[in-house]
């Protein structure tokens, strides 16, 4: 143990994500649909045109890189703020500052991070000073900003979508840290492919996460000879159990589950129980995916297999009885069920159909002869007049009119032929096939 500190007691004290931050736009691993050659963002800030701007994009991507990258190349104050340890006084007093900085023609460029914490009046704040050019704001966010920032203040700033570093970028940037200077460069440390693979695959896209395993596994490596070697094992010991990318109050929980949603519409059972493993090992609740379930079986499923909304409901029950882990062979039979059943979204139509219906005509009489004469003053204003009870008849089946007479003749109901359904859709063409062969002329 003395050996290998002895072998690191010169390295800065910096985290190496820190130690490993690019100060170029060359250095910068990845996003080259915004920083390649003749990209948008890269001409923005070879030109020193920085106007206010939001990056949106999962940590570890290089939000806050790109601002210091910005910081060292651009022809302004830059000053780097928080929206986590800062409120409306730490925001006005910055302000100023700008203010004065302008009055003697200096730009200012705003870094706010995690600009999605900052509250309506917050954000508020910095909207007059963006109008009047005394900032250039430039806000990092892992939220969607159609849903995080105020309106007003998103029409001021161009948005740039950062994407999640591939295997290859990781790869690259792990490559770097073993061998520059920064990082372990000089320090006779050795990572094998595989075990650099390991740690590329585990970041699952977050540079900074690749950089802090890889900084925990050359610390937790054997030594021998001066020599620290980074094995498979080493990254296994590090990474025993992998954190999830899943924030259940954020954008990432609606992607997951609409990902679960269209796997299971597109008959694709594997996907369907690979989302469900992924929502349920990042800590969703299991009631919550059961819900959503139950409401697939009817929405996508419906009539083609009837049963599949009592098996989801069953599969709730299971869940609310005995809970994870134990309720995750539940939700799992009845993902599979529900992705290879038939599928029919007709009973969601026809209520979408009726819906628009009922907001047009919201003030429609029900027809006199549907509603119920339970007095006598109600039966002699004709309520009940005219009713035909179907079980009287010897089809079960009358020629009445159910609907308001603005509507009569609408069809909402227009079964698939899909699984159960075809049975039902001969059902009811024989239905109003008699309604119309009896009809009163």
């Amino acid at each position: 143990m003395n050996e290998q500190m002895g072998i690191f007691e010169n390295v800065s004290s910096q985290p190496l994500p820190a130690r490993m931050r690019p100060k170029t736009i060359d250095e910068i691993v990845g996003q080259q649909h915004l920083l390649g050659e003749g990209k948008i963002l890269r001409r923005i800030i070879e030109q020193d045109a920085v106007s206010s701007m939001i990056f949106w994009g999962p940590p570890g991507v290089g939000k806050t890189t790109l601002a210091n990258v910005i910081a060292n190349q651009t022809k302004a104050s830059f000053i780097d703020f928080s929206a986590v340890t800062s409120g409306i006084k730490e925001i006005r007093t910055v302000m100023q500052q700008a203010e004065e900085n302008r009055r003697f023609g200096e730009k200012t460029i705003l870094f706010v991070d995690e600009i999605h914490r900052f509250n309506k009046a917050q954000q508020d704040a910095f909207l007059p000073f963006v109008e009047k050019g005394s900032i250039i704001l430039i806000g990092a966010t892992t939220e969607n900003p159609s849903f995080e920032v105020n309106s007003a203040l998103l029409s001021r700033c161009k948005v740039f979508v950062l994407k999640a570093l591939g295997e290859d970028d990781l790869m690259t940037l792990l490559g770097r840290a073993v061998e520059s200077p920064a990082g372990f460069g000089g320090q006779n440390v050795e990572v094998s492919p595989e075990a650099m693979r390991m740690i590329a695959v585990f970041a699952n896209g977050d540079a900074r996460t690749a950089l802090s395993t890889l900084e925990m596994a050359v610390l937790n490596a054997e030594t021998e000879g001066g020599k620290v070697t980074v094995t498979e094992d080493t990254v296994v010991q590090c990474t025993s159990r992998r954190s999830l990318l899943y924030d259940k109050a954020g954008e990432e929980h609606y992607n997951l589950i609409s990902a679960l949603h269209k796997s299971m519409r597109n008959s694709d059972p594997d996907a369907a129980v690979y989302w469900l493993a992924r929502m349920l090992e990042s800590g969703e609740d299991p009631l919550y995916i059961a819900r959503r379930v139950t409401r697939f079986a009817s929405e996508d499923v419906g009539l083609a297999d009837p049963r599949a909304l009592e098996l989801a409901v069953a599969a709730y029950q299971a869940c609310h009885f005995i809970g994870m882990p134990e309720c995750s062979v539940h939700l799992t039979q009845a993902v599979i069920y529900l992705s290879i059943a038939p599928k029919s979204n007709s009973a969601d139509r026809a209520y979408m159909a009726a819906r628009s219906d009922a907001y047009k005509y919201f003030a429609e009489p029900v027809p006199l002869h549907i509603r119920n004469g339970v007095t006598k003053l109600m039966r002699d204003e004709g309520y009940g007049k005219g009713y035909e009870y179907a079980h009287d008849t010897e089809d079960k089946l009358t020629t009445m009119s159910c609907l308001p007479d603005s509507l009569a003749g609408r069809t909402y109901y227009e079964p698939t032929e899909q699984g159960l359904e075809v049975r039902f859709k001969e059902r009811l063409e024989q239905i109003k096939a008699w309604k119309k062969e009896h009809s009163k002329k």
